[in-house]
């Protein structure tokens, strides 16, 4: 069990900044800087660690047997420093899952090169197969936390940029109540709806790809 935390936890940590340094990333290719002023353009853990989505959140999926789910600090955005604040919005929110696919997917892909070599036979890299695994899982289930459409997770900004403006003042008004319905939800078991299902898909999908986990 100690081992498992050795490993997953840097691996859980990685993953999610990657997530907040590519919404900051995005938005500075769309033209807005503000996550590069205030330093969060950065692989540092520090500047992104939030006790809650990073510590609390995480330990509580742990203890409730349910997936590794949580945020880091949300990098900062000016959508108005943007060529098309709204859409451009979209890109920003969707590249932070999009990065936990890609990251998945590498390392779906670096296990099946390890398999190939035989690599996996040898006690050294066992720890290796272990990390990669958890990679892999932990990534499809922070994509898909973040895609639910709550806010102020990202799945909720890519809808306010793509909803018609009349459905979006309907949408806009559970705003106030997004994180108690985030909590309500990771206590009652209703992630699975959004997390372990779709998990479960993906995972058939790239073993039909050949890069079964």
């Amino acid at each position: 069990m100690l081992m498992e935390w050795i490993l997953q936890i840097p691996a859980l940590f990685f993953s999610i900044i990657i997530h907040e340094f590519m919404h900051g990333y995005t938005a500075y290719k769309r033209g807005d800087d503000t996550a590069y002023l205030s330093g969060r353009l950065t692989l540092n853990p520090i500047p992104h660690i939030d006790p809650v989505g990073t510590i609390i959140l995480p330990a509580l999926a742990y203890f409730s047997h349910m997936p590794f789910i949580g945020w880091a600090k949300p990098v900062p955005v000016n959508p108005y420093r943007m060529r098309d604040p709204r859409y451009d919005m979209v890109f920003v929110a969707a590249s932070g899952p999009a990065s936990n696919f890609a990251l998945a997917f590498l390392s779906a892909a670096v296990l099946k090169l390890f398999y190939i070599s035989g690599l996996f036979g040898l006690a050294f890299f066992v720890p290796f197969y272990h990390l990669l695994t958890f990679m892999v899982y932990i990534n499809i289930a922070l994509a898909f936390f973040n895609l639910i459409p709550i806010y102020p997770l990202d799945g909720s900004q890519i809808l306010m940029g793509l909803l018609p403006y009349k459905a979006l003042q309907v949408y806009e008004r559970h705003i106030p109540y997004g994180f108690y319905i985030i909590i309500f939800m990771a206590l009652t078991g209703l992630f699975k709806l959004f997390i372990v299902y779709p998990m479960g898909l993906v995972l058939k999908l790239m073993a039909l790809a050949g890069l079964a986990v």
